[in-house]
């Protein structure tokens, strides 16, 4: 065995000594130096959550209980679409304990204030909480463009897809479009040409009568139509007050009136064969979804270039098919002519197509929810086509041939068919419906019930039911936090809920039920959001519900 080590009591001591010193040190330092008992919080908010402005903030401010970190973090402001209103950045003041961000001059509107800092001890601390300008618009979806609401009636949905039992109707807007197009593509093209010969001019005479009485009788059946399903279930009376107090019913009591003046200009000049085009393409321009979007001067701006041009084209087709079966000599001059005009209603089209797009859409991905983004998709497809087309057949023209018969045919049927998509997605709701938002959900401690309603950007009424065991008793509090899913860096929004009688007869056995409301723009923006709903007992025991849902 070897010699044991001699035990020395004083190096021992030595250690103990200053092992005791520093946890003393450690202890006092800790109680001298100021303690963040709950990390950074914020204290104040300008604007204060929820506050109703009648003008636009100059900034937006918080300050918070203790000193945050510099160079990270971020302060923004959402608009409606979830688009920050400033790319400035957020400013930190001199005691490290408030952040600002100055803003530009607001319009009306529901706005989302969202921060996210790191406090002094390390933590990450994050919020968001809206504020209103003024009195915002109500939210965009298929409810915009509802007729039924102007005449008072409800009840009624709105379309957004297709369905087989509205074939006719959608029939009737083809075959009335077609008319619009063909018609005022004539009158249109007779002003342009320079020089015509004589069988040019008669054809024009022949086929201007033909179009203008498929005119009349399109607008006619069109009109009947749609009023008759406006109307359904409706008292006689209420025709009247389709065709004298509403937008839509006067403008169509217009278009028939042109539909008629048409026979008339047929037998005057290309000015007034040019002027009684631009009305009537005029009337139409206003009637479809542009009127509904805002600015309205730009919308329908948009949707009158978008006619024309579609005029310019489809009328120059149909005129060059007759000319090509009847007199393919004219139609050889005719084609050349046809082409460059070709070429720039094309280019009207494309453009006026995709402003149009980014005016009613919040965002391309909305192509994808409904009927309407799926027709818009096949007609782009369709325009594509007629590009090519278009190409080849002004190459021959160009060259001193004439058009191609295949060629021709195919740029016919490339019109009738968009003529038709466009009947069919111009009824149809670019935007998607909302529905309100209802989910209940029972558990062994917990029973939830969430409404939405209507489950919109911007004003919302929000109940909740909840039920727990008896023995427990009322909740001793209860937070409903709303978190966008597209927005995942950004802070829950929390709804600030009051007690209220609940009228409705849903009891379950051995449990008591309590109810809560909340009326507010607290879903600021369209989305995917989770509804997070934090239930703490007398115990402070908590139970949570989950449940995600959506708006447009």
């Amino acid at each position: 065995m070897g010699k044991r080590m001699p035990y020395d009591h004083r190096l021992v001591m030595k250690v103990w000594f200053v092992v005791l010193a520093a946890a003393i040190l450690t202890s006092t330092w800790g109680a001298l130096m100021p303690r963040a008992a709950a990390h950074a919080s914020a204290e104040s908010m300008t604007p204060e959550p929820n506050a109703r402005l009648a003008e636009s903030p100059a900034k937006v401010e918080i300050a918070f209980n203790e000193a945050i970190e510099t160079g990270i973090g971020a302060l923004e402001v959402l608009d409606a679409m979830s688009k920050p209103v400033t790319n400035d950045k957020f400013t930190v003041s001199d005691n490290r304990r408030a952040i600002t961000l100055e803003l530009p001059k607001l319009g009306e509107g529901v706005y989302t204030v969202a921060y996210r800092i790191l406090s002094a001890d390390g933590h990450p601390v994050n919020g968001s909480y809206v504020f209103v300008v003024g009195d915002p618009p109500a939210a965009k979806d298929a409810s915009l463009f509802d007729l039924h609401k102007d005449l008072g009636h409800s009840g009624h949905e709105i379309s957004t897809q297709v369905s087989t039992s509205e074939f006719i109707l959608y029939l009737s807007r083809g075959l009335y479009y077609g008319a619009l197009l063909l018609a005022s593509g004539l009158m249109i093209w007779y002003a342009l040409l320079r020089r015509s010969s004589d069988v040019i001019a008669a054809m024009f005479r022949k086929w201007g009568q033909w179009t203008m009485r498929g005119l009349l009788l399109a607008t006619l059946l069109y009109v009947f139509l749609h009023a008759k399903e406006l109307m359904v279930g409706q008292p006689v009376s209420e025709w009247g007050k389709l065709f004298t107090k509403t937008e839509t019913g006067m403008l169509w009591i217009l278009l028939i009136v042109f539909a008629l003046i048409g026979f008339i200009v047929l037998k005057t000049g290309k000015a007034v064969r040019l002027i009684w085009a631009v009305i009537i393409l005029g009337l139409e321009s206003l009637i479809g979804h542009a009127a509904a979007y805002h600015p309205k001067w730009y919308a329908v701006l948009l949707d009158f270039v978008h006619l024309g041009a579609s005029a310019v084209w489809a009328g120059g087709v149909a005129f060059l098919l007759v000319l090509w079966f009847e007199e393919r000599k004219e139609a050889g001059r005719f084609a050349l002519e046809f082409t460059r005009a070709a070429w720039i209603s094309i280019v009207l089209l494309t453009l006026s197509g995709v402003l149009m797009a980014v005016l009613f859409l919040p965002d391309f991905s909305y192509l994808f929810y409904t009927g309407w983004g799926t027709f818009l998709i096949i007609k782009t497809v369709l325009v594509v086509f007629v590009i090519i087309v278009g190409a080849l057949l002004r190459k021959k023209v160009v060259r001193g041939n004439l058009p191609d018969n295949l060629l021709l045919r195919i740029d016919g049927a490339l019109m009738v068919i968009i003529i038709l998509i466009v009947g069919i997605f111009t009824y149809i709701s670019p935007l998607p419906a909302n529905e309100p938002f209802s989910n209940h959900r029972m558990g062994e401690k917990l029973h939830v019930t969430l409404r939405i309603t209507p489950n919109v950007p911007g004003e919302n009424n929000f109940i909740i039911k909840v039920w727990l065991p008896e023995q427990k008793g009322e909740p001793k509090s209860v937070r409903l936090l709303l978190h966008s899913q597209d927005k995942k860096d950004m802070g829950p929004i929390q709804v600030p809920l009051e007690v209220f009688e609940d009228e409705e007869t849903d009891a379950f056995d051995g449990f008591a039920k309590f109810t809560y409301t909340a009326d507010g723009p607290f879903i600021p923006f369209p989305g995917k959001w989770e509804a997070k709903l934090e239930v703490f007992d007398k115990q402070d025991n908590l139970m949570t519900y989950e449940a995600e849902f959506r708006n447009y």
